[in-house]
């Protein structure tokens, strides 16, 4: 049996309701629930939470911050599985981890790592919430700058499997990768250093000349895609302009938040 609600208690809760109905909010100032799937790892998770919140910050002042969950994965697990080739393990993973999210009430998801967009499609059906794609988004970004041959660098499994480079070219961005030598050291200097937290400065070195050798190439900007490299190599002190899909992923967020920007994902 349920307990009988108080009549004056019941009146006063339906006058709440009435007021809160007949109120126009003001959407600018509502901020929608940001949904991170991290921990690939959470070196790079960790400067996306600050990326968002300060742009948050910068844009409504004082002491507000953004409202996000988050489901830090570990990364050993991950890992095995991508050494494995064990795909779709990894994609239902990541897909339990957004509809965790979902459950918490994220109006959209973020993967935190370029790598594992390779299940992006697995994770926006399983979570049933807006994705926001990173490699969308960085085809934007220099599309809008009227880049169209990019190199790439990032961890072999991007650079060598033809999920991130086919979708470029959906976009009408011709991605160039590094041979085969230095897509090696570019994926060893992730996992053996950056995603562990070590900086070297040889290693930015290595960085520095695969950018030289491809820029006699044509190539005429350089996509940091994976998170972690924007740790090691700043995309501002570049010989080409440079492309940070870390910082580019996390301002999709916050106009997503802030704002009425739709992400209507094409599979």
């Amino acid at each position: 049996m349920q307990p009988e609600i108080p009549e004056k208690t019941h009146a006063v809760f339906v006058a709440a309701m009435a007021f809160l109905s007949s109120i126009k909010l003001d959407k600018g100032k509502l901020m929608k629930r940001i949904g991170l799937i991290g921990g690939m790892s959470w070196e790079s998770t960790a400067t996306y939470y600050r990326m968002i919140n300060e742009a948050v910050r910068d844009s409504r002042g004082g002491l507000v911050s953004a409202d996000i969950v988050m489901h830090s994965l570990d990364f050993s697990e991950v890992v095995a599985l991508q050494k494995a080739d064990r795909w779709d393990e990894a994609g239902a993973l990541l897909g339990a981890a957004g509809a965790r999210l979902a459950n918490a009430g994220a109006d959209c998801v973020l993967i935190c790592t370029n790598t594992m967009h390779l299940v992006a499609d697995t994770v926006e059906k399983m979570s049933g919430v807006a994705l926001i794609d990173i490699i969308d988004e960085t085809a934007a970004a220099l599309k809008a700058d009227g880049r169209r041959k990019p190199l790439l660098l990032a961890t072999r499994y991007t650079m060598e499997h033809g999920f991130y480079t086919d979708r470029m070219r959906q976009h009408g961005v011709d991605v160039v990768v590094p041979e085969a030598d230095d897509r090696a050291a570019i994926h060893d200097i992730i996992f053996g250093e950056l995603c562990q937290g070590e900086i070297k400065s040889c290693s930015r070195e290595r960085y520095l000349a695969v950018i030289e050798k491809a820029r006699a190439l044509g190539v005429d900007s350089v996509i940091l895609g994976c998170t972690e490299i924007s740790l090691l190599i700043d995309p501002d002190a570049l010989p080409l302009p440079g492309y940070d899909s870390t910082a580019i992923h996390a301002k999709a967020a916050v106009d997503f938040a802030l704002g009425d920007k739709a992400f209507d994902r094409a599979a």
